[in-house]
């Protein structure tokens, strides 16, 4: 604070004030404190501090314009602004500042905020405007005391007042104090201009997160996927962006990652989506049946073709079709099916005439098909035809901010399928988010549904799901494991290709168990389903 000017020593103290340096040093602060942080509050609370103690501008408050809520004004236009309250201060006690509000055009402060115009009191006691509302009378110095009040802009619109108190008899000119305190309003009103355009961003930017999330929610609803974790939308953005071409889509990653959803997701997303969607699980069909089954017979083309059939590629004509497992085709099928990728043409087992289909290929497969092309068990020309946009889906691994709903969305499935009451408590939750789920989203619902058959209890805790989460992350070795020792509940088996078991080991099991095909399959870590597709593929009975 500056010295008291009734004392001589202060006086010749303040003739000897360097102010110039003292305004520098302000500026210089000011500036310090805008380079630190761009929230008003902070600078224009320090701004005031400054204006005290080193221009001796005494008791400076902010009067800000309030809108119908009582909050800061958010907009620029004075029609229906009706009062202002001081919002920073320095010098003011917390009732002053308090009882600091004004009506528009009420006072000197008021007067300012109307008409826009800046206001210097001569003599506070000599104006009869003047109203004492924050600071009596009594608690001002005995001196004359002057009062300036300066428009803070947004805009063009006037939107506050800066203003302080001054003893008249200093030796430091008014004009000074003037242009420094015009130059603190100035850049006020810049602060608070940034501010608000920093919270209409930030609205609108919320305003479009809401929107994006309410779009993704439609839009992986609309194709029966569940999340949006940033893994799961980066993937199904891929897939949005080519959907409309007619180019062949690869879907690599793990088993269980949902990759028929995403091929339906292809096929809704195009303009082929009012045609047929056909998917074919290639691992499924026994090699000698994949010419017929992808590409139709005619009658009489082998002993039992009493009638002509369309394979499923006639059957998607028009629309889409889902190769699932692609890395099973035979070497002679997969000439077979680069032929009909390339010419659109194909030719029914048993038949002489080309028939023309327009289909769009979904392939998908969990192999490294450039690995399998090396080891000469894939066309390189056909990989080159498959992998025009490959899209790799993510493991649930990568997707653990979606582990929750989907979980709920399994449980609330299999509720209504057993009709059933089960719910997952909070602690259960977390755990199936701290788990690897090497069997993916597959493997997730395939424990819920066990989990609703089986429990005991309507609430499952953390402590009673544990007796149904998978007892060993290790995947199961391809070789056999001890005869008649069964595969552990729930222990997640390991993806092994078609090749996986010597024709002799496949004949050993079966002698093993007395040609019980479950018993032999289970004691090589297989499904009766893979057991049977490898005793065809060796040419067993």
């Amino acid at each position: 604070m500056p010295p008291n000017t009734n004392d001589p020593l202060a006086e010749a103290l303040e003739a000897s004030t360097d102010w110039h340096a003292q305004e520098l040093l302000l500026m210089r602060e000011v500036m310090k404190l805008v380079g630190r942080s761009l929230a008003p509050a902070f600078v224009l609370r320090e701004m005031l501090h400054l204006m005290s103690e080193l221009l001796g501008l005494n008791r400076g408050r902010m009067v800000l314009a309030d809108d119908a809520n009582g909050g800061p004004l958010k907009e620029t236009r004075t029609a229906s602004i009706r009062h202002a309250s001081i919002r920073h201060a320095y010098g003011l006690t917390a009732g002053q500042v308090a009882s600091g509000v004004y009506r528009w055009g009420e006072g000197i402060t008021g007067r300012v905020l109307q008409t826009g115009l800046p206001a210097i009191v001569q003599d506070v006691d000599a104006e009869p405007l003047f109203l004492f509302r924050c600071v009596p009378r009594s608690q001002l110095p005995p001196q004359t005391v002057a009062f300036i009040a300066l428009p803070i802009e947004v805009n063009g619109a006037t939107i506050g007042v800066l203003a302080c108190h001054r003893i008249r008899s200093r030796q430091r000119h008014l004009n000074d104090d003037l242009a420094v305190l015009r130059i603190l309003a100035t850049l006020a009103g810049q602060l608070l201009q940034l501010e608000q355009l920093v919270a209409e961003e930030t609205r609108q930017l919320e305003e479009r997160n809401a929107a994006l999330a309410r779009a993704l929610d439609t839009s992986t609803a609309r194709y029966g996927l569940i999340g949006r974790s940033p893994a799961l939308l980066q993937a199904l953005g891929e897939l949005e962006r080519v959907s409309q071409s007619q180019a062949t889509v690869l879907l690599l990653g793990e088993s269980g990652t949902g990759k028929e959803l995403f091929a339906r997701a292809v096929h809704l997303a195009s303009g082929r989506h009012d045609q047929p969607f056909i998917k074919v699980n290639c691992s499924a069909i026994p090699e000698t049946l994949f010419e017929s089954e992808l590409f139709g017979y005619e009658r009489g083309a082998f002993t039992g073709a009493n009638t002509a059939r369309a394979g499923w590629f006639e059957q998607a004509n028009g629309g889409t079709i889902f190769l699932d497992e692609i890395g099973e085709l035979p070497l002679a099928m997969q000439s077979k099916l680069l032929r009909t990728l390339q010419e659109g043409t194909l030719v029914r087992l048993g038949g002489t005439r080309e028939l023309k289909v327009n289909v769009r290929l979904v392939a998908a497969t969990n192999r490294d098909l450039a690995r399998e092309v090396q080891a000469g068990r894939f066309r390189q020309d056909l990989y080159y035809r498959l992998n025009v946009i490959p899209i790799r889906l993510p493991s649930l691994r990568e997707r653990r901010e979606d582990i929750r709903a989907l979980a709920l969305h399994f449980v609330n499935r299999a509720n209504q399928a057993h009709e059933r009451n089960v719910h997952l408590a909070p602690e259960a939750m977390a755990r199936l988010e701290t788990h690897d789920w090497p069997g993916n989203i597959r493997e997730l619902g395939n424990l819920i549904e066990r989990l609703v058959l089986l429990t005991d209890h309507t609430r499952v805790t953390a402590v009673a799901l544990e007796r149904f989460m998978p007892e060993s992350l290790t995947p199961l070795p391809a070789a056999e494991p001890p005869p008649g020792r069964p595969l552990p509940a729930g222990t997640v088996r390991e993806y092994l290709s078609a090749r996986s078991h010597s024709p002799q080991a496949l004949q050993d099991a079966l002698l093993r168990h007395q040609g019980n095909q479950t018993q032999a399959a289970q004691s090589l870590g297989l499904t009766l389903r893979q057991f049977g597709y490898r005793l065809r593929k060796a040419g067993l009975r």
